[in-house]
């Protein structure tokens, strides 16, 4: 999955943003085992495991976001995790998408913004970003109604 654009699926985004709660609509319905870490699923947490992906999705509908790297301490355990952050105004603006996996009162311990140009994806890591965006591409292609005129 390219930045400006994986391939088969044209250019970035529209120049019409996509409404960020139409986005997580769309992911929602396209996360499933084959997008999960590992293919680990958990009942009743459909975001478990698709923190990385999604972040890529989310680059790529705003590329102003960079992807950030981190730990979560979730009062069990420390999680590694992925999410989207952006400078605003010299603070830190986080879009994070996938954060619903985590029990309430998880907290951010640590993290560090990743380099777009040299994430290191190994194949199925890049296999699931892009079955992710192509699934995410064609239910907003279903749902028209979502997206912006």
């Amino acid at each position: 999955m390219e930045q400006q654009g994986a391939p088969g699926t044209g250019n970035q985004s529209s120049a019409t943003p996509i409404e960020v709660s139409t986005l997580v609509r769309a992911l929602e319905a396209s996360w499933d085992h084959l997008t999960a870490f590992r293919g680990d699923i958990r009942a009743g947490n459909p975001a478990f495991g698709q923190c990385y992906p999604t972040s890529r999705v989310v680059q790529w509908f705003y590329p102003d976001y960079e992807i950030a790297k981190g730990e979560v301490w979730t009062g069990a355990s420390l999680e590694e995790h992925y999410w989207n952050v952006r400078r605003v105004h010299g603070e830190d603006e986080f879009l994070d998408l996938s954060w619903q996996q985590f029990p309430t009162g998880s907290t951010i311990r640590s993290f560090s913004l990743l380099d777009r140009h040299a994430l290191g994806d190994s194949v199925r890591a890049k296999d699931r970003c892009a079955l992710l965006l192509g699934r995410v591409l064609f239910y907003l292609s279903k749902h028209p109604e979502n997206t912006p005129a």
